[in-house]
């Protein structure tokens, strides 16, 4: 698992920002049996090899009810939140190359009654959620230096959802088509090339005592896209490439090239650079009404320095990222045609610092990351360019895991800061100028080995009960007084508490879930 703050790969799209991308292991060597016992559920996970194939697979149940009996909550719930969740690997090694499949699906529901200041009475908010995916790739040599890499998925999700009297009911099937074929014509020059084709399926079915409505949308989208890696010298490298799409749907063609290079200065120093323009297409949300829109766009400039070296990292990056082609509405619930458009716009420009270090200090492995962003939107149905309330311009995370040998334990920390968000505050002439007391999480885990395969586990999130406002609602309408009174948005609970047993089936017995914890 790999997050891309920006300046991405041609091969990769239909994002404004940033991209996660999730590989599974290459091959399995080793059998072996996770258990998983926990306050909230249980899971267990099993590796079987044979001479050319493998197959992995994992279960995990959660159930939160007998936990919220415990611990009280800041809310009421009628059915705490429970799921069920598995996924599955098979991989074949042929002589030219590996085949898998991967699968995976999850059920989750809940039931609770939501507070707000502008109605009487809590509302029943229900959510039963179905999801349901497969992928098919192979990766190997096809001759003459080729190496292709090809495969399908789909997926299946479904929700159904009651609010008080009304019942939404959605689903969407999404299928994804993949071919990369890449060439190394030396150690120097390689060539990469490649296409993809989407196609997503979404309706939504909404319902009460007096009124049904069906709304939904096809989605196609293709593109191909092309990269070249360059190493001019022992010290120069360059990706240079460009994506090109058509989104059926919204009738458009985009042309969207990306470049970027890197300096190594010395033998453990980098600088590098990233230029690109990216696009998304609108959310569900807005496509299921109307498809005379435009895709969002962006443009990202980054400048990056690395250091690497005997379990010492440290990363500093700032980027600057022009956002355009928004979509704005001018109501709070729009569905009609008339009800968008694509005159939105917006920036981001921030700083990112991280230093993560295993050697210094015997037995201890800790890292900091800071985050400072400066970023404006005018979009949705804002009235002006303003701060949205999701950023925070100041953040900051410790992790530290400190090995005790006499106690076989490994102890943790975690600090997370960050400063108040904006909110908008109704009582005010300026739009969105309210800030939120800074957020402040102090957490600690304890992971002791009863013997080398078997792990007890504690951990204590938010410790020192800090509460936390994550944001407010106001009243839709003002008292006598001419003031929009307004409730605290506050986490469901000022602390939880976790305790896990954690047992490692496997003839190497050194081997645990330590690492994981």
């Amino acid at each position: 698992m790999s997050f891309s703050t920006g300046g991405y790969s041609a091969e990769y799209g239909e994002a404004l920002s940033s991209v996660l991308l999730l590989n599974s292991k290459e091959e399995e060597v080793t059998e072996r049996t996770d258990l998983s016992f926990m306050t909230v559920g249980l899971g267990v996970a099993n590796t079987q090899v044979w001479d050319k194939q493998s197959l992995t697979f994992n279960m995990a149940y959660l159930n939160l009810e007998p936990y919220q009996k415990l611990i009280p909550q800041n809310i009421t719930w009628n059915k705490p939140y429970q799921s069920l969740s598995g996924e599955a690997v098979y991989r074949y090694r042929f002589t030219s190359g590996l085949l898998k499949v991967y699968t995976a699906f999850d059920y989750a529901t809940f039931d609770l009654n939501q507070e707000s200041i502008n109605t009487p009475q809590p509302t029943r908010v229900a959510l039963a959620n179905t999801n349901g995916y497969t992928n098919i790739s192979f990766k190997g040599s096809v001759g003459n230096g080729w190496q292709l890499t090809t495969g399908a998925s789909f997926g299946h999700g479904k929700n159904q959802i009651d609010l008080q009297q009304d019942e939404v009911y959605n689903q969407e099937n999404a299928a994804h088509f993949k071919l990369k074929l890449r060439k190394s014509y030396s150690d120097r020059f390689k060539w990469t090339m490649g296409i993809d084709q989407f196609i997503t399926g979404f309706k939504e079915i909404f319902s009460n005592a007096t009124l049904r409505f069906s709304s939904g949308y096809d989605f196609p989208l293709s593109a191909a896209f092309t990269e070249v890696d360059w190493i001019f010298s022992k010290k120069v490298a360059a990706k240079i490439g460009a994506r090109l799409a058509h989104n059926g749907m919204l009738k458009e063609t985009q042309l969207m090239p990306r470049l970027s290079l890197a300096y190594k200065f010395a033998k453990n120093h980098q600088f590098s650079w990233a230029y690109g323009t990216f696009a998304q297409a609108p959310r569900a949300d807005y496509l299921k009404y109307t498809s005379a829109l435009q895709s969002e766009r962006a443009a990202h400039y980054i400048m990056n320095y690395l250091y690497t070296h005997d379990r010492q990292t440290f990363r500093v990056e700032v980027y600057e990222k022009a956002y355009q082609d928004l979509i704005q509405f001018n109501t709070p619930t729009p569905q009609f045609n008339s009800d968008f458009t694509n005159r939105g716009s917006g920036y981001a420009r921030g700083l990112d610092v991280f230093w993560r270090d295993g050697k210094s200090i015997k037995n201890l492995e800790y890292w900091v990351s800071y985050s400072f962003i400066d970023s404006q939107r005018n979009y949705r149905n804002f009235p002006t360019t303003v701060t949205p309330n999701f950023i925070a311009k100041h953040s900051i995370s410790l992790v530290g895991k400190y090995w005790i040998n006499d106690w076989k334990s490994q102890l943790s920390v975690t600090q997370v800061l960050s400063s108040g968000r904006p909110y908008n505050n109704p009582n005010e002439s300026l739009f969105m100028n309210g800030r939120t007391k800074p957020f402040s999480n102090l957490s600690l885990s304890w992971a002791y080995l009863i013997s080398s395969q078997k792990i007890l586990y504690f951990s204590v999130n938010n410790i020192l009960g800090t509460q936390n406002v994550l944001g407010y609602e106001y009243a839709n309408t003002p008292d006598a007084n001419g003031v929009f009174n307004r409730r605290i948005i506050e986490p469901t609970a000022d602390r939880f508490f976790f305790v896990g047993f954690f047992w490692t089936l496997r003839d190497n017995k050194k081997d645990n879930q330590l690492n994981n914890l």
